[in-house]
């Protein structure tokens, strides 16, 4: 969503941050640029208005001025005001929690925002933090609702509520709470109904509703996609019901994100959560500062290492890394590592979460269908071909790639990229399972006080899995080793034929020359 707007910034931080000497003209400039960056992605023109005016007072004054450093100061007030315009350093994410230990959550919104597929994802990721959640859907209006949160809530293993014939809402959410006492869950998540305008029969049956359940936590579900109309319903259900912040679905679209940097100032309420996806862990915590790192290109390196401590086998990972550094890595392994990455998320998001990979890598290339037809062509091999890729000849690709449905260049693609990284790390390992440093770098590491030989740096599988996610030929640095194979140049393969060992017809030109 902010793709636009952080190759904008970014690069306008970029030309500041090499300069020794930042003049007056130098710091107009470029809030004249931040200005037309952030009003084109939509962004409040009263909320860029005074944005720009509390940047250009800070980079005037004298810690600028007198910094050795001035084009990196003012790099850091940029990042430092887009924080505080998000929310504050700190950001106050944190679910309110009641003092009875029973929390009641009401998300409230317009009809399509996402609130049903929303109460199921806070479900789980409330299941998942040790809290025993139960969801319960008062929609009486929208027809299956009820039964969609049943089978949301089934997918994701937390107790649902539904009463398909109760055609009271307020019963509903009473009864809901009952059964959630009784069943001695301490969160209780109520999926309210939705319009496409929010008129005073909703507004009403929702203020019954809060009456009825005395709730902890009012959420608005926003959708990002309806820009600066999102500012106007917060706005509208603050006035009619009241609310304590805000989820914000689909940030995993193509809109611009204005309605992401207005609404908390607008509002004064702070984003809680955000929504990546459609699927039911696509959801995340909100951080101001990591989401103004991400719009700045400055990446997200923490997010990107809780995501893999949630979601990549560390025992596998340390394997893997194991069996990479004595030379005996295979496909199996490559598609192993294929199936932990496609756990963290899309490509898109892991490598807006790389620093300074903003605007650096081909959109075409990170397509997560991309993942699934190398999967597709691993699968399609034997296991004897998956352990010794060095048999794969030509009638053996030709066979792999009929049943993957790809052609037979993306199997060279793929084993060509996998002998690369292979290569790569036998010339980093130590035989036994470590890791040895190159001879010119092991001169290097000398003078800095490091032994030659990392024999224990097989253990980084235990960092979350970070540790096997370092060959990248294709990509750049810091992307996970399987992604090396989704971009590496085109010019690296040949012809099947002529990457392939040799065909019959050559096996007959060999015996007629021994005769």
């Amino acid at each position: 969503m902010f793709e636009s707007l952080s190759q904008k910034l970014a690069a306008i931080t970029s030309k500041m941050r090499g300069k020794a000497r930042v003049s007056e003209s130098d710091i107009k400039d470029m809030m004249r640029e931040i200005r037309m960056a952030l009003l084109e992605a939509d962004v409040n023109y009263g909320v860029v208005k005074e944005f720009v005016a509390d940047m250009t007072e800070k980079c005037k004054g004298a810690d600028v001025q007198e910094s050795f450093t001035p084009g990196q100061q003012i790099v850091k007030i940029v990042r430092d005001s887009l924080t505080e315009l998000l929310g504050g350093e700190d950001g106050e994410d944190k679910l309110n929690v009641s003092s009875t230990g029973f929390n009641t959550i009401i998300l409230y919104g317009l009809q399509g925002a996402g609130k049903t597929t929303t109460a199921a994802k806070l479900a789980k990721l409330l299941k998942e933090n040790g809290k025993k959640p139960m969801v319960v859907s008062v929609d009486v209006h929208r027809p299956a609702a009820a039964q969609q949160l049943k089978v949301l809530s089934d997918a994701v293993g937390v107790d649902c509520y539904i009463d398909p014939e109760e055609k009271d809402a307020v019963k509903i959410a009473r009864d809901g709470e009952g059964r959630a006492r009784y069943m001695l869950c301490n969160y209780l998540i109520i999926d309210t109904a939705g319009r496409t305008v929010a008129d005073e029969e909703l507004m009403e049956e929702l203020r019954d509703i809060a009456a009825a359940v005395n709730p902890t936590e009012k959420l608005l579900v926003v959708d990002a996609m309806i820009g600066q109309e999102a500012v106007n319903v917060a706005q509208l259900f603050e006035q009619n019901i009241g609310m304590d912040g805000f989820i914000m679905t689909k940030l995993d679209g193509d809109a611009r994100g204005g309605a992401a940097l207005s609404i908390r100032k607008l509002t004064n309420k702070p984003i809680k959560y955000i929504c990546t996806g459609e699927k039911v862990d696509a959801i995340e915590r909100f951080y101001p500062q990591r989401m103004a790192d991400r719009i700045l290109g400055m990446g997200d390196v923490v997010s990107l290492i809780e995501k893999a401590q949630q979601n990549i086998d560390e025992e596998e990972a340390r394997k893997a890394m194991e069996r990479m550094m004595s030379s005996s890595f295979t496909l199996d392994d490559l598609y192993s590592q294929f199936e932990q990455m496609k756990k963290m998320g899309s490509l898109k998001d892991l490598v807006g979460m790389m620093p300074g990979a903003a605007g650096k890598v081909n959109e075409e290339d990170l397509d997560d269908k991309i993942v699934d037809r190398q999967m597709a062509i691993i699968t399609s091999m034997t296991k004897k071909e998956r352990r010794a890729p060095q048999i794969l000849n030509a009638s053996r690709r030709k066979r792999i790639a009929a049943g993957a449905g790809v052609q037979v260049s993306d199997v060279n693609k793929l084993i060509t990229q996998y002998e690369q990284t292979a290569k790569i790390m036998k010339q980093f390992s130590n035989g036994k399972g470590g890791f040895k440093m190159p001879k010119g770098f092991a001169k290097q590491a000398a003078k800095m006080g490091l032994k030659g030989n990392m024999g224990g740096m097989g253990g980084l599988g235990n960092m979350g899995g970070m540790g096997n996610m370092g060959g990248m030929s294709g990509m750049g640095q810091g992307f996970p080793q399987g992604l090396g194979s989704l971009s590496a140049p085109k010019e690296d393969y040949g012809d099947y034929q002529n990457a392939a060992p040799t065909g019959r017809r050559d096996r007959k030109k060999k015996r007629k020359g021994r005769r």
